[in-house]
């Protein structure tokens, strides 16, 4: 796995983690 491979798997983790977030706590945003 390549270092850009490496990043964008996490950051779509981070992204897919703060969609859930925003999903079950609305009152957050």
């Amino acid at each position: 796995m390549s270092l850009f491979q490496l990043i964008a798997a996490v950051a779509a983790a981070l992204l897919f983690i703060y969609l859930v977030y925003a999903l079950l706590k609305p009152e957050a945003f």
